[in-house]
């Protein structure tokens, strides 16, 4: 494709899905929420974009109980997926996941309850997927241990950069309850993070879009795909909702990264541009273009 705008073309593209909450022998999560259903709606949809992606990103509670069968089900309709695009699969880590089960089910490894921390090379872009769970409980914490192993990581920089994916984001969360769920002891975090190349933060557990900053570095949250919070009700009263699902898109620059929210769900779109027109604008030089696309009518 002609290259109509400033920038080049994205050098890197992820999808980045969370909190898909899967159940043991497709179970109604809590009893009425098709979870099952809206990720496979939205794998139907990230497949008829006509992108390539390096990576499908779940940033955790990939699961709801940690059912090993869950994991299975979850893996037998990303997995196929992943492969008609040419794309790794990222698992990651959430506070409902059991690593054990998660091991063995997902990552074909022997069971173990040690933090499920990795490292992938996409291109040369470098992504670190960090176990932020806390074994028996619902908020996050990143150990010496795992901050030690990340500082050595980080000492040598990747050509794209680093992203790094993990479940509990390192910022506020503004909804009552979620504070208590949050990750602990992020000033060693930080400290870790400073002056390294690291580009992006890619996180879920609150369930809706959110977009921060931390230690300098963007922080993109991703709404999950299971339900979401109805943050349109007072502070003291959000609570799920099955609508406002999405996935993000993430656009990796040579200095740039974009996080593109995509609803879930077969909508009414408005008029598009055909396949034509765009070929037309290729065929214009770049002043013609702006005189034929740009100029008010």
């Amino acid at each position: 494709m002609v290259q109509l705008g400033q920038y080049p073309k994205a050098q890197q593209v992820l999808v980045h899905l969370s909190d898909t909450h899967f159940l043991s022998g497709g179970a109604l999560l809590h009893g009425d929420l098709p979870a099952e259903s809206t990720l496979e709606r939205a794998l139907e949809q990230v497949e008829s974009m006509g992108i390539s992606p390096s990576a499908l990103v779940f940033t955790g509670d990939l699961t709801d109980e940690g059912e090993t069968d869950a994991y299975a089900r979850l893996r037998e309709r990303v997995e196929p997926v992943a492969r008609r695009l040419g794309a790794e699969v990222i698992w990651l880590m959430g506070n409902h996941d059991e690593p054990g089960a998660m091991r063995s089910a997902l990552l074909d490894e022997e069971a173990s309850d040690a933090p499920v921390d990795r490292v992938w090379d996409l291109g040369g872009l470098r992504f670190i997927g960090l176990d932020s769970s806390v074994p028996g409980f619902h908020h996050g914490e990143l150990t010496d241990a795992q901050l030690d192993w990340l500082d050595a990581v980080l000492d040598v920089p990747a050509r794209l950069g680093t992203v790094i994916g993990m479940h509990h984001p390192p910022v506020p969360a503004p909804q009552p309850l979620f504070d208590l769920l949050e990750l602990r002891h992020q000033r060693p975090f930080a400290e870790v993070l400073a002056g390294r190349d690291v580009r992006a933060i890619l996180a879920g557990h609150l369930h809706y879009s959110l977009s921060s900053t931390f230690a300098d570095v963007p922080v993109s949250v991703a709404a999950a795909t299971c339900y979401t919070m109805n943050l349109s009700r007072p502070p003291r009263e959000a609570n799920g909702m099955n609508g406002g699902q999405s996935f993000n898109l993430v656009h990796v620059y040579d200095q740039q990264i974009t996080h593109s929210v995509v609803p879930i769900g077969d909508f009414e779109t408005a008029d598009t541009f055909s396949a034509e027109f765009i070929a037309e604008m290729e065929a214009l030089s770049p002043d013609e273009r702006v005189e034929a696309f740009s100029r008010k009518r």
